[in-house]
């Protein structure tokens, strides 16, 4: 099939962030198919690029996290302004597929499929409108009427709908009851991330004790809830602890943090540069536990955060601050332990323990590498998008890694 992907933030592992688009549309193409990414960059005007034997067309669609609310509006209508003139110029594809967010992506394929009859099929990263609502964002009633009714339209003319975790999936069975969904989480990379031993040149390298050390890899926005991580590191510090805390990360809260952590005068507190994917699973391999969390809003419980895939490869025990898919598969699977606000004496508690007991700590993160290797590999991950494609196509044990990841 020919096949045109949408994802304005295209990201190649090279690049660093989330890559889920570049393994996918890599995927495809070694099974057969003609893909096409159209995406969005910091260019001054558009680019065309062969990624891996994907043709990437670069639109000149500058987009930050740090923008404010009506920046960001303009950049994702901007975004589907200009994608729309380039699918017309491109030969007739067989088939749009398109992730969000944002949800305005779906603008687009609502054209394609009245305009053009080109379908498509819908994937759902995060809930949009739902979660700039919970979040404050989206405040007006009419905003917000206009936006839900726009989601449904978008999920009910699809071919069918890819929900990355079972929330999202529940989410959408209520919006659309009688459509087609497809579950495919985000995925870890097994052969960028695996376990690495702690070892004293890498200690030395970011002038580092042999320690427990806790690392946060990912975006420093509002509802990252990282300040959360700061304050398990107040606490560590007020009781003594020589515990070490890594935030590796960029985002529009990172310089909140930093003040906070420099006013607290919390020295056992590093920021580092966000990198590459090799410079993530480096600085997991310094770490005991990898820090997951969400600010506590019901949305966000639904969310399949690649922070959380990445781990896993690399083999750390998971801490996590939230209850959700993540807490399930954690407490089921015996990952790591939950680090609650409400509970944080518990947690606390339980880290002193393990403490003490390392090698309950590498059974945690053996545990998270077995369950990366048998249930969240990006080869299932492209069989099940293969198989959502052609359903005649199904992948072995398709049902069972189905069943399995609803629990």
């Amino acid at each position: 099939m020919r096949i045109i992907y949408i994802h304005q933030y295209f990201k190649t592992p090279t690049e660093g962030g989330a890559v889920r688009s570049y393994h996918l549309g890599k995927g495809l193409v070694d099974a057969g198919h003609e893909v096409e990414m159209i995406t969005g960059g910091s260019r001054i005007g558009y680019d065309q690029r062969w990624i891996d034997g994907i043709k990437v067309h670069y639109l000149p669609v500058a987009y930050d996290q740090k923008f404010g609310f009506f920046k960001r509006a303009w950049a994702f209508l901007n975004y589907v302004r200009q994608a729309k003139k380039l699918i017309k110029k491109l030969p007739r594809p067989d088939l749009l597929y398109v992730t969000s967010t944002p949800l305005t992506t779906g603008l687009l394929v609502l054209w394609a499929k009245e305009r053009l009859a080109i379908p498509y099929i819908f994937e759902v990263r995060d809930l949009w409108p739902q979660a700039p609502i919970e979040v404050g964002v989206i405040k007006n009633p009419l905003l917000k009427s206009s936006l839900k009714s726009l989601e449904k339209k978008i999920y009910q003319r699809a071919m069918s709908l890819v929900a990355l975790s079972p929330g999202i999936a529940d989410h959408l069975r209520k919006v659309t009851p009688n459509q087609k969904i497809h579950l495919i989480p985000n995925f870890s990379d097994l052969d960028r991330f695996f376990p690495i031993e702690k070892s004293q040149f890498s200690l030395q390298k970011y002038g580092l004790q042999n320690s427990l050390t806790i690392a946060y890899t990912g975006a420093l926005g509002k509802v990252n809830a990282v300040d959360e991580l700061l304050t398990l590191a107040e606490l560590a510090k007020l009781r003594g602890k020589n515990w070490q805390f890594l935030i590796m990360g960029e985002g529009s809260y990172k310089s909140k943090l930093q003040g906070f952590a420099s006013e607290k005068l919390l020295s056992n507190v590093r920021f580092l540069p966000f990198g590459p994917k090799d410079k993530v699973n480096e600085v997991l391999g310094l770490a005991d536990f990898a820090w997951i969390s969400f600010a506590h809003l019901p949305v966000l419980k639904t969310n399949s955060p690649n922070k959380f895939f990445d781990a896993l490869a690399a083999g750390k025990a998971i801490l996590v601050n939230h209850k959700g898919w993540v807490y399930d598969l954690v407490k089921t699977h015996e990952l790591g332990i939950p680090c609650l606000p409400a509970k944080i004496e518990k947690s606390f508690e339980k880290l002193e323990e393990l403490d003490q007991t390392p090698e309950e700590l590498v059974r945690m993160g053996q545990n998270a590498r077995k369950l990366a290797e048998k249930y969240f590999t990006k080869e299932l991950a492209v069989s099940r998008l293969i198989q959502c494609i052609n359903p005649k196509q199904i992948p072995q044990s398709y049902s069972d890694e189905k069943d399995t990841l609803s629990a």
